[in-house]
């Protein structure tokens, strides 16, 4: 019997390695193995624009300009938003912008430093 998890796609049970990688054989998903080991199940990994891994307390860089819901207001590009705190929805970072306040951003529109 194998050892391996389930593919985290679509649960198939029939996953198997190869060099560093998990592969599904049904789906054709593919995972680092030592991602499954980090990262508990059913944990949500958050990615920046370029496909860096981000966790609480980051500082990202805004790479657009944003406008902020309801006012005038405009998040520059290069504005640097540090202790950043992860959550669930669609706005995935939690953070608090000087001369704005507090607010949700999208994981799209930052890198992190």
């Amino acid at each position: 019997m194998s050892t391996l998890p389930p593919c985290p796609q679509c649960n198939s049970e029939y996953t198997y390695e190869d060099g560093a990688l998990l592969v599904c054989p049904e789906c054709g998903h593919e995972w680092s193995a030592d991602a499954g080991t980090e990262t508990g199940e059913g944990d949500k990994v958050i990615r920046d624009s370029v496909g860096n891994v981000l966790s609480d307390g980051d500082t990202v860089t805004v790479i657009k300009d944003l406008k902020v819901k309801g006012s005038s207001l405009v998040v520059k590009v290069g504005t640097k938003v540090k202790g950043i705190r992860l959550c669930d929805g669609d706005h995935d970072i939690d953070c608090k912008i000087d001369g704005i306040g507090a607010m949700k951003l999208k994981s799209e529109f930052v890198k992190k430093v």
